[in-house]
C-alpha cells in the first residue's frame, strides 16, 4: 500500500545516510522482505553486516532465507568444522525452544556432506574476513559467494 511505499522510501534514504546504524538496516531489510524483495533485503543485510555485525541482523538473515536456499553446515560444538551443505525446507518460524518467543529458526535438510571437513583453523587461514569470525556467538552468519566457493573447494565439493 501507499504507507509501505513511503516507509520503504524513507528507510532507503536513512540507510543511505547511516548504513552502520543497526535499526536503520533492520527496518529497511524488514520492509524489503515485507514487499517480497528478499534478494534486495539480503544485499541490505550484507552491507549492514559488513559495517556493524549484530545478532539482530543474524535473525533477519534467517527470516530472509527461502525454501530451497542452501547453507553450509558447521559443527560448532564437536569438531569445529564445516561438514556439509543443507537445503532450507521451511522458512523462518518462532523457535519453540525459546520461551520468550524472540528467536526464529528455519528447518533444513541435509543436501550433501563435504568430502572432508574444513576445520576452523583452515577456515580462518583461508578466509580470515568471514563474518563468523567477527561474531563468534551467532548460530547463523552470511557467507559470500567467494567464501562459499572456497569452502566447497577446500571440502572437496
Amino acid at each position: 500500500n501507499g504507507l509501505d511505499g513511503e516507509a520503504l522510501s524513507l528507510a532507503r534514504e536513512a540507510f543511505g545516510l547511516a548504513p552502520e546504524r543497526i535499526a536503520v538496516t533492520l527496518r529497511l531489510a524488514e520492509l524489503q522482505l515485507k514487499t517480497g524483495d528478499a534478494r534486495r533485503a539480503m544485499k541490505t543485510l550484507e552491507r549492514g553486516w559488513a559495517l556493524a555485525p549484530h545478532p539482530d541482523l543474524a535473525a533477519l538473515y534467517l527470516k530472509a532465507m527461502k525454501v530451497g536456499d542452501l547453507a553450509i553446515v558447521y559443527h560448532s560444538q564437536s569438531d569445529k568444522a564445516a561438514v556439509g551443505v543443507a537445503r532450507v525446507t521451511r522458512e523462518a518460524f518462532l523457535d519453540p525452544s525459546d520461551p520468550a518467543g524472540r528467536f526464529v529458526a528455519v528447518e533444513i535438510a541435509p543436501e550433501r556432506p563435504l568430502k572432508r571437513p574444513v576445520a576452523l583453523a583452515e577456515l580462518k587461514a583461508e578466509l580470515p574476513g568471514m563474518a563468523m569470525f567477527r561474531q563468534f556467538r551467532l548460530s547463523v552468519s552470511p557467507v559470500t559467494e567467494a567464501e562459499w566457493d572456497r569452502i566447497l573447494e577446500l571440502g572437496g565439493g
